[in-house]
């Protein structure tokens, strides 16, 4: 990890819907970050605007997919470089998903809005390493078919029989939808795991992590293994704004992936 960013390089841009953008990086130089795992998060810096956590939506060799939307400047100032500009990245920084915990184990993904993009790794991740876990199960909830993160690769899983059972809803169907309507969590009566022996990650608004780990729990999953991230609160990764506290909890630095069996009395602290 280091706190100087390091200078990398964009190779490629990817619309993903109206406001949100992929962008694979690469060092520019001969300096390179170390390895991200899962759920990690860089500091992206865009020069002359400034710098915002992201999340890493792929991890390569050398390069880094992240996925942002435009919701201020920073982002705004990402989502519109074009190959061959430059930023400044720092990291990894943060906890990751810890997938090998579920070894053995069925796995649910769940994701809501822009959460499928720290949680594509994993996905990938389990994929590559399909033997080690059980039934993968991949839930995938957004507001309107148009704001559909990676939508080829996703409609491919949806199509596709076998791994991952993947079923995608909407809350505003168009007229040309082709699955399911309502919340993310109507689809775990879809999902096809044992309670007893699964692990759960989950990423998405707050709202739609709180009503998913409430009905995980109500199916017999045990606290510890919903895996949650709040990744959205975060803002400066060295524990020093104050912005991520939950309780006595920096999510910088002890998360922002971590059980629910902490994550629930954090947000009910802040909520006091």
């Amino acid at each position: 990890m280091t706190n100087l960013p390091v200078p990398y390089r964009v190779k490629r841009v990817w619309r993903e819907t109206a406001d949100t953008v992929s962008l694979t990086l690469r060092p520019a130089g001969d300096a390179a970050l170390e390895p991200f795992a899962p759920g990690q998060f860089a500091m992206v810096y865009a020069f002359g605007v400034g710098e915002i956590p992201v999340s890493v939506s792929r991890i390569g060799q050398r390069e880094l997919v992240h996925t942002s939307r435009s919701v201020g400047a920073v982002s705004a100032a990402l989502c519109a470089l074009r190959p061959g500009e430059e930023v400044g990245v720092r990291g990894p920084f943060g906890t990751g998903w810890e997938l090998e915990r579920a070894a053995g184990q069925d796995v649910v993904v769940v994701t809501g809005g822009i959460g499928l993009a720290p949680l594509r790794p994993l996905v990938l991740a389990a994929l590559a390493a399909r033997p080690a876990y059980g039934r993968l199960n991949l839930l995938v909830g957004t507001r309107t078919p148009d704001e559909l993160l990676f939508a080829e690769r996703v409609r491919t899983w949806a199509a596709s029989p076998g791994a991952p059972n993947c079923w995608v809803t909407v809350g505003r169907p168009s007229p040309a939808w082709w699955g399911h309507v309502g919340l993310v969590t109507t689809l775990l009566n879809t999902a096809r795991f044992t309670p007893e022996n699964t692990t759960a990650f989950v990423c998405g608004p707050e709202v739609m992590i709180r009503a998913t780990a409430r009905d995980l729990l109500h199916r017999g999953l045990p606290a510890h293994r919903i895996r949650v991230s709040l990744e959205r609160n975060m803002r400066c990764a060295t524990g020093h704004c104050g912005h991520c506290q939950l309780g006595g909890v920096l999510l910088c630095r002890d998360g922002p992936v971590i059980g629910w069996d902490r994550a629930e009395s954090l947000l009910s602290v802040r909520e006091l």
